[in-house]
């Protein structure tokens, strides 16, 4: 049986709390802000988990 990867799922959780911390000070600044905010080239880019497609079985 495979040993769960504990350091890859407490990365996971890191980066999901920056997103969602990200995502409440841009809702904080205001629609207006928002575009410059995204603009802004020392920003933390939000980056979520690449999703893995499965293929299709048929």
């Amino acid at each position: 049986m495979a040993k769960p990867n504990y350091d890859f799922a407490k990365r996971q959780r890191e980066l999901s709390k920056a997103h969602k911390k990200e995502a409440k000070r841009l809702k904080k600044l205001g629609p207006t802000d928002e575009a410059e905010a995204a603009a802004t080239p020392g920003a933390p880019e939000a980056t979520a988990a690449p999703v893995v497609e499965k293929p299709a079985t048929e």
